[in-house]
């Protein structure tokens, strides 16, 4: 069995959890949670971090924390995996769906400012499967309209835009450290952002929302217990020491499939590189000419024993918005076929480069 994803725990991720459990601080108020804030924050050139129990919590945190709410819209890609849509949804705001640009899968910018109406309140920003979005425009729509910007970048550590780290361009961002990412803690995620209040208002949201001053376990609103443990902490500091060989792992994984599947016909590959980037290869994905190719192609990997994974399917066709009554008769015809037709192959960083070999042999076979 080749797994789509198998982690990489080659650093001092033992000897970490090893000092949580011998000192006996493995709960949210361990040292490693505050040093995993620290160095993260500094390596994605922000002024404040806050480790929260995974990217969806992060999501839910950094959209109350901009103050979204009831009547106001959000601009987002319709092709991402459903948490930031849902962030959106649960405060009662509405999620305003843009397509795919075709060649860098990420979000058409061209798209978003026709989308703008008086109340937009935010544009939403997802970076996919290894590629950052072209961030100048929205910058520039952000600014010409006063908008805030929500950055998700679960899936970029250690990418840059223009030199320029992913995660540091949002009025707040969010990071995942799920056992498929870069950096690992199991489950978890990060906000990063450069603004006290925002920070602070995360803070409290990730904790019950407890106040800092006055008797405790009296509350004037609701947040939620999201906090990250020191265990998981443990695990990110020791992660985020290896960041930079992890990327060059990432990149050479690339290498190997777009070298050792040449031959392969009526496929997309994932882009290399924009002017604004080189691609990390957080996935190697694969997007089918039709659905039919691509359902052939999946199962003869999963009879062999390869993991794969389907593409994220578009947010306007999925059965509990269109229940809502959410998205009426949209169609994103980009997005759509990158959900039916795209798949991705085994991608982890713990991937031998024998077991990249085995894959593309039967790819080509």
């Amino acid at each position: 069995m080749i797994p789509v994803n198998t982690p990489l725990l080659s650093g001092n991720e033992l000897k970490y959890v090893t000092e949580c459990i011998e000192s006996g601080w493995i709960s949210s108020e361990g040292a490693f949670v505050t040093r995993f804030e620290t160095e993260f924050a500094q390596y994605v050139n922000r002024k404040h971090a806050m480790a929260v129990s995974n990217g969806s919590a992060a999501l839910d945190i950094a959209v109350k924390a901009l103050g979204i709410g009831k009547d106001d819209e959000v601009i987002m890609p319709t092709f991402t995996i459903i948490s930031p849509a849902q962030s959106v949804v649960t405060t009662g705001a509405t999620p305003v769906l843009v397509d795919s640009d075709p060649i860098t899968w990420n979000m058409d910018v061209s798209q978003i400012e026709a989308k703008i109406t008086s109340k937009t309140k935010a544009i939403l920003v997802v970076h996919i499967y290894g590629l950052p979005v072209d961030m100048d425009p929205v910058l520039a729509l952000c600014e010409k309209y006063n908008l805030k910007l929500i950055e998700d970048a679960a899936e970029m550590h250690g990418q840059t835009y223009k030199g320029k780290m992913c995660g540091s361009f949002g009025d707040i961002s969010i990071f995942s450290f799920y056992p498929n990412k870069h950096i690992t803690t199991g489950e978890g995620g990060m906000i990063v952002c450069n603004d006290e209040d925002i920070a602070e208002q995360c803070k409290k949201l990730r904790n019950l929302a407890f106040e800092t001053k006055g008797r405790r376990f009296v509350h004037n609103e609701i947040g939620w217990n999201y906090r990250m443990t020191n265990l998981q902490a443990a695990l990110g500091v020791a992660q985020l020491e290896k960041i930079d060989y992890h990327i060059q792992r990432k990149r050479e994984i690339g290498s190997l499939y777009n070298e050792g599947l040449k031959g392969l016909t009526g496929f997309q590959f994932p882009l290399k590189k924009t002017d604004y980037a080189e691609n990390i290869y957080w996935v190697f994905g694969l997007l089918a000419d039709s659905e039919k190719q691509q359902e052939d192609l999946v199962k003869k990997l999963n009879n062999a024993q390869i993991g794969t994974r389907p593409f994220f399917w578009c947010m306007h066709e999925q059965p509990i918005f269109k229940k809502m009554g959410l998205f009426k008769s949209e169609s994103y015809p980009v997005a759509e076929k990158l959900a039916r037709n795209g798949f991705y192959i085994p991608s982890g960083l713990g991937l031998s480069n024998e077991e990249i070999a085995t894959v593309c042999e039967l790819l080509l076979r």
